[in-house]
């Protein structure tokens, strides 16, 4: 078992180009993996986490609904956006400028075979975080992410969650909104969740703040409840 991270901040980065490093990454994992049975071998898989910030773009889970979709192509364009089907859970989401995405691709056979454990510890590690700037983080049942104000009729959501998985292997993962421009969730209906709002960071706590500041408490709840070795390469 190898419980060692290798952590890269990518920076700005297209959002189509991430996705498909995310899934070499994932498929050398997968590939490894069979090597080893088929040939009774023991080669250690590594693992990854990415941190990324994307131009604007909306994507589409596996299960979603085009419909929670509120522009065509043309006002798509209008706004500097764009749109993508991809192979995660979950419905529509944001992506964009200000936000913190991180997609963690670890071969959990490392860790733990439990995709419900490894939702819950990628919600409790952005809990953990926001904590530390004394906003109270919760969960909503059934409905994965981190959200404030739950039980009120002013819910609303801070951490977005979706994954994919194969053969044990994750890619995807969180994003969570810092200083993002919250009038891009306009545009969409949020996971298919209808009259819940979206917030980040900045509108909660009334001013800008330090994402590298957000992405080194991040890493450290990460490292804590994954309890790995995780460091960071260019």
């Amino acid at each position: 078992m190898n419980k060692k991270v290798t952590v890269k901040d990518l920076k700005s980065k297209d959002y189509k180009e991430t996705w498909e490093y995310q899934s070499e990454l994932l498929q050398e994992i997968v590939a490894l993996k069979i090597e080893n049975r088929r040939n009774d071998l023991n080669k250690i898989t590594p693992n990854y986490l990415l941190f990324v910030e994307h131009p604007h773009v909306y994507t589409l889970g596996k299960s979603g609904d085009l419909s929670n979709l509120l522009l065509n192509e043309q006002q798509l364009e209008e706004k500097g956006a764009t749109f993508y089907k991809i192979n995660r859970g979950g419905d529509i989401t944001y992506h964009g400028p200000g936000q913190i995405v991180g997609y963690p691709i670890l071969d959990l056979e490392n860790f733990f075979t439990d995709i419900h454990k490894y939702l819950r510890l990628l919600e409790e590690a952005i809990i953990l975080t926001i904590a530390e700037y004394g906003l109270e983080g919760v969960r909503s049942d059934g409905e994965t992410g981190v959200w404030l104000g739950v039980g009120t009729p002013f819910a609303r959501k801070i951490c977005a969650l979706g994954i994919r998985s194969s053969r044990w292997v994750t890619m995807h993962g969180f994003a969570l909104n810092v200083n993002v421009n919250l009038g891009y969730f306009d545009n969409i209906i949020p996971c298919g969740i209808k009259g819940k709002a979206v917030t980040s960071m900045e509108a909660e706590l009334g001013k800008k703040i330090d994402e590298q500041t957000v992405k080194e408490k991040i890493l450290k709840h990460f490292k804590n409840l994954f309890e790995v070795d995780a460091f960071l390469t260019s």
